[in-house]
């Protein structure tokens, strides 16, 4: 499997596993698709095997007062690439892109019934952070995890000339 930084010639086939994993009103619109991944403050990652998109995930960070905060959009696999460990390797690489950007948290919401993924994210250290009655329609709760992560790297100064 081949993970790699999202390209916009990408959209058409990540759009085809959006449509592939949720059903409204779990679903995103194209064109919210489209500028969740045109931000600045986004990243999203490809799976990919045989030149065939399996999977995707995409995170956004935003400055809240003195802290980078990170949220997943969305983590999605294609039903025909499941059980395979492929949306773990997803969100180590937008956890990365957080790190990176200086988000010190990282939160999401998933849907109460989507036992999968909250397998995932608790075997991933997300720890549950109460519950959105209503956050996906009338009737649909979402549960909400966040993790801490960790400080980027510190890149030390070059030696100064004397």
């Amino acid at each position: 499997m081949l993970y790699r930084p999202f390209q916009p010639e990408d959209f058409n086939s990540l759009y085809a596993i959006e449509e592939l994993c949720f059903q409204p009103p779990f679903r995103f619109g194209r064109v919210y698709m489209r500028q969740i991944l045109s931000r600045s403050r986004a990243a999203a990652w490809i799976a990919e095997e045989n030149q065939q998109m399996a999977g995707f995930a995409i995170v956004e960070w935003t400055r809240e007062s003195t802290q980078i905060v990170a949220y997943i959009q969305t983590v999605e696999v294609a039903p025909a690439h499941r059980q395979r460990g492929i949306a773990n390797q997803l969100l180590s690489r937008i956890e990365l892109s957080a790190t990176t950007a200086g988000s010190t948290v990282l939160w999401l919401h998933v849907h109460e019934q989507n036992a999968a993924a909250i397998r995932l994210y608790e075997s991933r250290d997300y720890l549950p952070q109460g519950r959105e009655e209503n956050y996906y329609a009338p009737g649909l709760s979402a549960l909400i995890y966040a993790k801490p992560l960790p400080s980027p790297p510190l890149v030390p100064a070059p030696p100064k000339d004397k």
